[in-house]
């Protein structure tokens, strides 16, 4: 099976986390579920260590001025096309991220080591939001995003 991390957390996130439930207390039954769906042990370890790092709260990462203007890196450019780094400004223009969890977006699909598409991106997005507190709104806009109920055009 050809299956990497980024299926992982797809699989997690809608047999849990989508239904508004977090992850059972029971990892282990949830890793073995995984491991019967024919994920990979590595990749299972993997999806599992990234969620871990959502919640990690030792990022030192400070709000900045609203008037202030990200400019990726070069290695950021390598993993995120044009097309997704303009997503992620065009998500913080409108509300829908505010820099710190634009920055946790970028650490997350930075971890993937992978080159991201568009709707990779959309999804990790997603699940940043799910995972942060107080951002129900948001994650309602980017939700509506994702299903494609919503341009991704907002003005």
């Amino acid at each position: 099976m050809k299956e990497n991390i980024f299926d992982v957390l797809m699989y997690l996130f809608e047999n849990y986390m989508d239904n508004e439930s977090e992850i059972p207390p029971d990892n282990d039954m949830v890793k073995t579920e995984l491991l019967e769906a024919g994920f990979e042990h590595k990749d299972v370890a993997r999806a599992f260590d990234w969620l871990e790092s959502l919640a990690f709260e030792g990022l030192d990462i400070s709000p900045q001025a609203s008037a202030s203007f990200r400019v990726f890196s070069p290695f950021e450019k390598e993993r995120l096309d044009v097309e997704c780094q303009d997503l992620i400004l065009m998500l913080e223009r409108t509300g829908i991220l505010n820099s710190v969890n634009r920055e946790l977006v970028l650490d997350r699909a930075i971890a993937l080591e992978e080159m991201l598409t568009l709707d990779k991106l959309k999804w990790i997005v997603l699940i940043v939001l799910l995972n942060q507190p107080d951002e129900e709104l948001a994650f309602a806009r980017m939700e509506d995003m994702v299903y494609d109920l919503l341009p991704t055009y907002l003005h």
